[in-house]
């Protein structure tokens, strides 16, 4: 039995498939709070499958300091004392230049740049790590603040939201092999109608990236094709035929469908007297919840009961990638939302070519 509560299974039906590409083309992912034993363990477990080259932030003694405590072995995994990197006064400048910082006020960018979480989307940003995975220290507000600081949201973009992979082990006929992808988990509150279209959209791209199959887009409600009128009904309603339009003008190949309740989305025989005809046929893999209340509340319900495996939340709508893990979370977590997010590099590599010219 493994003491540390996850064993890596090259047949799992997620990541699997992801490690055994990225071995092919590995990415380098960065981690801002390094000195975590979860992120040391998860670290050493990549470097081992050679998926991910992962790169810690912090204390570079105190790093292998705990990483020798605990019988870990750090070879070919990366470790970057911020404010003793040779890069440092380069970041201080290139801070110094960000739009933000000049309607920021007196602040230094040294100050700034010796927090982790900035150094770490700074790295991001300029091409020094393909992704980043962070706040399983740091509150999840800083964390997305240094992003958001830093990295330019997506063209047509106008607010960063999340997606959350989960693999649910004992019930591989849910979505795509027991995988679903549920969101906006960690970000917006109460999205527009626009924002919830933007918010399917994007969660379309991440299980295309993820999952390897059609996405199937299930927009939840409480009520299904109209069976219950209301005003956040209609809501759903209407961001669905938002949605379809913008993955129907991107050229996106996803199946949508909404409102739906939960049953419908996810169950064939449901779905067969509750939503005849619809398109998922009760296989959703992609659920997007009208707001952070129920998505979140569905997220951890899913963790606490039903043995939910988390790949972190990831980040959506700014032009790198990069994922949140819960200060909870296991190092299987951060291990599986590492190569998630290293998966989603893969696609945002023309993205970034094309601004380099």
């Amino acid at each position: 039995m493994n003491p540390h509560g996850f064993i890596y299974d090259d047949e799992d039906p997620l990541l699997g498939p992801l490690v055994r590409y990225l071995r092919r083309h590995p990415k380098r992912v960065v981690f801002p709070d390094g000195q975590d034993l979860r992120v040391l363990r998860a670290a050493a477990e990549l470097a081992r499958l050679e998926a991910v080259a992962p790169v810690l932030l912090g204390n570079r003694v105190a790093i292998q300091s705990l990483a020798r405590e605990h019988g870990i072995k750090l070879d070919f995994v990366g470790i970057i004392d911020p404010e003793a990197s040779h890069d440092f006064e380069r970041f201080c400048e290139l801070y110094r230049k960000v739009s933000r910082y000049r309607k920021a006020g007196a602040v230094d960018p040294r100050e700034v740049m010796s927090q982790p979480g900035y150094f770490a989307a700074m790295m991001l940003q300029y091409g020094y790590a393909d992704g980043a995975v962070g706040g399983n220290q740091m509150i999840p507000a800083a964390w997305f603040r240094a992003l958001q600081h830093l990295i330019r949201k997506l063209p047509g973009i106008d607010a960063v939201s999340s997606c959350a992979p989960l693999r649910l082990p004992d019930r591989p006929e849910i979505g795509c092999g027991g995988t679903l992808v549920l969101a906006d988990c960690a970000v917006i509150p109460s999205p527009t109608v626009p924002q919830l279209a933007m918010i399917a959209v994007e969660s379309a791209k991440v299980a295309a990236a993820l999952l390897q199959e059609r996405p199937r887009v299930a927009m939840v409600s409480f009520s299904t094709r109209g069976s219950a009128t209301h005003a956040a009904v209609q809501k759903v309603a209407a961001a669905t035929g938002l949605a379809r339009e913008h993955l129907r003008s991107q050229r996106i190949d996803a199946e949508i469908d909404g409102e739906l309740e939960i049953d419908a989305a996810l169950d064939p025989e449901t779905a067969r007297i509750k939503a005849p005809g619809s398109p998922l046929g009760g296989r959703a893999n992609v659920l997007v919840f009208p707001d952070l209340d129920a998505a979140h509340s569905a997220f951890k319900l899913l963790e606490c009961t039903a043995r939910a495996q988390s790949a972190g939340q990831q980040i959506l709508g700014l032009a790198r990638p990069a994922a949140q893990v819960s200060r909870g979370a296991s190092w299987g977590a951060v291990f599986a939302a590492a190569l998630a997010t290293a998966m989603r590099a893969v696609s945002f590599r023309s993205l970034i070519e094309n601004e380099r010219g």
